[in-house]
Formats: C-alpha cells, structure tokens, sequence
C-alpha cells in the first residue's frame, strides 16, 4: 500500500542514550543516573537487536541523517558509538557524507574521546553549554564552568567538521542588556550553528516545585517576547537567523536531522523512551519505547525491542503533526503536500483571516509561514488552521 508522504522529507535515525552524571533540575527528558558503571557492550548490543527489528518494520530505506542524544551520549565509549554506527550501516544504506551529530556535555569532553568519536564517523557535535555565565550555570544545576564550556567548543571546532550549542535564555533575573551581550558572545565561538531555548518549567522537575512555591521568579510574558525578540534580531545581525523558532544558523548549516522532523519526514526512534514516526504499510506508524534503562534493556533482549506504545495516524491528525512541526519553520509548509496528506485544502478563510491579522503570510502561491508576530502565538496559530 502506497502513502503519498513516504520519501517525501527524509529517513532518520535517533539513538537515545539515557546516562548523565546528574539531573538537571529544569531537565524533563528520559535522563538516568547510575552511580555503578553502565554495561556498554551489553546496551550496544541491544541497540543492534532493536534496531534489526526496526528494519523488519521500515524495509530498506536510505538515511538521512543520524543524530545521537540523550541523556549525555559524550559518557559513550567510542566504541560503543561505532558499534552504533556501524549497526546503523548494517541495516539501512547510510550515504557517505550524511550528517552524524551526537550530543555532548562540557564535563564530558576528552580530546581522545572526541577524537575516538570522530574517529568512528561523528562529524557534528551538539555541546550542552546552556549559559556563559558561572552563577547562572549553578543556578541551572549544570556541573560545568564557563571556562570548561569554552574549553569544549574549542576541542570540538579542532576535532568536528561541525559545531553547534545550546543556550538557555529567560532565566531568573535574566536582562536584555545581559542576554545581548551573552548571545553576542556565543556566536563568537559558535561558528555556524545555535540553539537558543526559553527556559520552561516542566511539571515534576525540582524546578516546577521551587516555582510553584514562589522560590523561582521567570521573566513573565512580556519579558519574555523581548528577550525572545532580541534573539532574532541579534542571530539575524550576525548572520545566523533563526530558520526554526529555537534554531538558528548560518545558511546552509541547519542540522539536518532537526530538519527531517520539522518537515514531518520519517524517522526511527531507538533506545529507552525514544519515539519513532515512520511509514509502515501505507500508514505512518508511531513508537514509543519503554523508558526506564534497564526495563527497556530486558525487553529488548527477550522480545527483540522496547516498544511500548504504538500508534496509527489518520491523515487528518498527520495533518495536524505536519501544520504543528512545519510551522516552526522559516520556509513554513507546502499547501499541496497538506493536500496529499488529508485529502483536503486547509480552509482557505481561516489562512486569509490569519494573514490579515499579521500572523501567517503567503511566500509564493502555495506556502505559506507564520510571521514573527505568529510565531509568538503559534499553538493558537496552528489550532486555528487545523479547527
């Protein structure tokens, strides 16, 4: 059975490792402390036997791009990334000049593991700096110092072909003027790539129970839009506009593996608590796996995966999912592939009402993206057109 979306935006391929040293206390993401040594070999082998799984599921399919997170991937050996890599290789055919990102954090970084990882076919590093300044970086429980952070860029702009990293902004007590300068500073070092994120408190971290009991102030929503305002104008100065609401880069170095899920491409979710999205027999198919490490480890070994949900769009939510991720993006979304997908146009009153309202715009006759103005509101945005 054919799908008229398979193909349509890229095949990727997600690894979760699921270790870090320590919990951040704004961090939600499936992130595990062990304080005995990891079983490597043990947990690579089970990324090979869910992943030859996976390909039962997808059939041959060319790879897109690679992207390695966590967790805190950089506590990988290197041999367990080429382990990874080359399981990858086994099934499915990976091109030779495809992105391979893997995510690191500054405690982490050696020069003989960064050159190990390059070694086993790396060529861009996402580095978790998340402040340059040494209170804030305590305050978000991060176990790094500001020197150390530069330290890493610098290993990693010897080592990698490509760099990115990530800063969180709209912190407590956070100013314009303060964030100006950061910013400035980080694109001095980052080269080609940012990602620049608004601090959000999540429900069951330690942070949501210091803000519910009024001992963490945010900046309120005023605040927060100028600081987010100032982002795009200073990335835009520099020559690294945002070409996603969090994600800023010079032309022609947009990560590619973000790109293949904000252009609702497919991809291949595997290790604890990761999610796929891919297209299976006509209909496009989403996988959660378990998240707790060594459930999700057992699993494997006796059933071959982790899955744990599973679910079949229709085309209408995959037409939601397509409006919500390709929204996000500068170049903003097709009207014709919508069509495809739903089997129907977006209502074409509902697009006129929003660009008359100053919060979506035509770039030719058949895209449309939301304007700054829209990228504010863009849930209220996004359910509107979807309505």
């Amino acid at each position: 059975m054919n799908h008229p979306d398979k193909g349509e935006s890229g095949f990727g391929v997600y690894v979760h490792w699921p270790f870090c040293m320590a919990k951040c206390p704004y961090c939600d993401f499936n992130s595990h402390v062990r304080h005995q040594p990891v079983d490597q070999p043990r947990f690579a082998a089970a990324f090979a036997r869910e992943m030859a799984t996976m390909r039962e599921r997808t059939g041959q399919r060319t790879v897109s791009s690679i992207f390695l997170g966590g967790g805190t991937p950089s506590l990988m050996q290197p041999e367990t990334v080429a382990s990874i890599l080359d399981e990858i290789a086994r099934n499915w055919h990976v091109p030779d000049d495809i992105e391979i990102t893997l995510e690191a954090n500054p405690t982490s970084v050696e020069a003989d593991r960064f050159r190990g990882y390059r070694a086993a076919g790396v060529n861009r590093v996402s580095l978790g700096v998340q402040a340059l300044n040494d209170p804030d970086l305590r305050r978000l429980g991060r176990m790094h110092s500001v020197d150390e952070a530069l330290i890493a860029i610098g290993l990693a702009r010897e080592i990698f072909p490509r760099l990115s990293f990530d800063l969180i902004y709209a912190r407590p007590d956070q100013t314009i003027e303060g964030w100006r300068d950061e910013l400035a500073r980080a694109i001095s070092y980052a080269a080609d790539h940012l990602s620049l994120y608004q601090l959000t408190i999540e429900e069951g971290t330690p942070f949501y129970n210091l803000w519910k009991a009024g001992k963490l102030v945010t900046p309120d929503g005023d605040h927060a839009a100028a600081l987010y305002a100032e982002t795009q104008d200073v990335t835009a100065s520099h020559g690294l506009p945002a070409y996603e609401i969090s994600n800023h880069a010079a032309p022609g170095a947009e990560s590619q593996h973000n790109l293949v899920y904000w252009r609702y491409g497919e991809y291949v979710g595997v290790g604890p608590g990761a999610h796929g999205r891919f297209i299976e027999n006509g209909t496009r198919a989403v996988t959660i796996t378990e998240r707790h490490p060594e459930s999700w480890l057992r699993q494997v070994e006796a059933g071959g995966h982790g899955v744990v949900e599973e679910e079949f769009l229709n085309r209408e939510q995959e037409g939601d999912e397509f409006l919500l991720m390709g929204l996000r993006l500068a170049e903003g979304i097709d009207l014709a592939r919508y069509e495809r997908l739903t089997g129907h146009s977006v209502k074409e009153g509902k697009v006129i009402s929003l660009a008359e309202q100053g919060l979506i715009e035509y770039i030719g006759n058949s895209r449309i993206r939301t304007t700054p103005e829209g990228a504010i509101v863009l849930n209220a945005v996004i359910a509107d057109l979807a309505a």
